[in-house]
């Protein structure tokens, strides 16, 4: 049966939601894009779509699917570790503004499950076009003396406005977790490992049912091929030690809480394997307790006992700040490190420690609060503000990064011009008569 001429066939299904049937309005190569697929994102963007929105948005579907056609073809791809970060710091978000997770659920229609599933996707998709963008323009580079030239004659008031950043410190505790807790759950994943070696069930059917990890819990558990270098440590460990195929390891412990995972196959110096993650409940009292301690080390803190900075190195538990005295470090778009966050930023990241910052003076030791880390657990924690710098025009002495990012992010964006053109030429594209009639940024859709 011809591929193309399958997916143009009107799918024989109807839409819940709205009752429209549902169908085929482009083909990209092998991909299909859907009316429904144009319809959800139409519904995200409300409003703010520049153009008409069934021109503008079928086109954007498109240019991703050209972006990850070249991804697999490249073997560019991100780990469901990274996915699973920004989904959790989504979620949280969400539930935050809802309520909680029976009114979020109540207002999208969806359980918690079916909306981790479709956030991951969504992410996986946008963070694979993110790298098979910066591997494309990843020999674009510009010197600084072309930067000043750049921005030689431009007047003052066509130079960047850059929005009031700051800097920010950390000191982290987790809420302890009850010994009881922690063998309830590993009860739990011992269970699950004597029903796999007796061949009671399969793993893969009790990842879908019980694992945590949303990312790879509706595909039974299963990950990528992945290095040491791309796995939480003490899950390669434990992954790498494991030598037959369909072996249920032993419980580990990682940052993401207690896994056990079964070997698939070994390539080189790449694993694939299933896993199950369960993650222990933190109990409000434990989390009071915790808070209780944190307004301790602020209070020694204050009067001068210790700094923040040493505390922070010594006390803290966030393997990311304490080796830099709780300095939170932002990684931009091009890949590099700044210690500097826009609020705007800050908020998207770290909503809770956004909103505690924003009232804080320079220098000042926040009240201890809650906040989700990157890898999706409840920790306590206390801020401190570094600096505030206020929104200002870019100079080249004061913004030199800022303005370089601006030359590369120009070129860059022309050479995936270019791209994108050339691609056109080469991939098979076919769109539906009643969407043809539209002005594409990009026109040679149309052949």
């Amino acid at each position: 049966m011809c591929l193309i001429g399958a997916l143009f066939l009107t799918i024989a299904s109807f839409s819940q939601k709205s009752n429209v049937i549902d169908e085929v309005v482009w083909v990209v190569g092998d991909e299909a894009i859907l009316r429904s697929d144009v319809e959800k994102v139409r519904t995200e963007y409300g409003n703010q779509v520049n153009g008409n929105p069934y021109c503008v948005i079928p086109e954007e579907l498109a240019v991703q699917k050209l972006f990850l056609h070249q991804a697999a073809i490249d073997s560019i791809e991100v780990t469901d570790a990274e996915v699973n970060n920004y989904v959790e710091q989504d979620i949280n978000q969400k539930v935050l503004m809802a309520g909680s997770k029976e009114k979020l659920e109540e207002y999208m229609r969806m359980t918690m499950t079916q909306i981790r599933e479709e956030l991951f996707d969504m992410y996986k998709n946008q963070l694979t076009v993110r790298e098979m963008r910066k591997s494309l323009t990843s020999d674009v580079k510009v010197t600084p003396a072309e930067v000043r030239r750049y921005f030689k004659d431009l007047p003052e008031d066509s130079l960047p406005l850059i929005p009031t950043q700051v800097e920010v410190q950390i000191l982290v505790q987790q809420p302890k977790i009850p010994q009881e807790e922690i063998d309830r759950v590993k009860d739990k994943l011992r269970d699950y490992a004597e029903r796999v070696n007796s061949g009671t069930t399969s793993f893969n059917a009790l990842a879908r049912l019980y694992s945590e990890d949303p990312g790879s819990a509706r595909q039974g558990g299963e990950m990528e091929y992945m290095g040491r270098g791309e796995l939480d440590a003490a899950f390669a460990n434990v992954a790498f030690g494991l030598t037959e195929p369909g072996k249920v390891s032993k419980i580990v412990q990682s940052e993401f809480g207690y896994h056990i995972i079964q070997l698939i196959d070994k390539r080189g110096d790449k694993v694939k394997c299933r896993h199950i993650l369960l993650r222990p409940q933190v109990a409000e009292e434990d989390i009071n307790a915790c808070l209780a301690r944190l307004d301790s080390i602020a209070d020694d803190i204050r009067t001068e006992k210790f700094t923040f900075e040493e505390g922070a190195s010594v006390i803290s538990e966030d393997k990311e700040t304490r080796n830099n005295h709780g300095i939170l470090s932002n990684e931009t778009e091009q890949g590099d490190h700044t210690t500097r966050f826009e609020m705007g930023q800050l908020s998207s990241i770290y909503p809770d420690l956004a909103r505690v910052v924003e009232g804080l003076e320079i220098g000042e030791i926040s009240k201890p609060f809650t906040m989700v880390n990157k890898k999706g657990a409840t920790v306590c924690a206390i801020a401190k503000l570094k600096s505030r710098i206020k929104s200002h025009r870019a100079s080249m002495s004061e913004d030199f990064q800022v303005l370089r990012n601006i030359v590369e992010n120009k070129r860059s964006e022309a050479f995936i011009e270019e791209w994108i053109k050339e691609k056109q030429k080469n991939t098979y594209v076919r769109i539906n008569e009643d969407w043809r009639d539209c002005e594409f940024r990009y026109p040679g859709w149309i052949k």
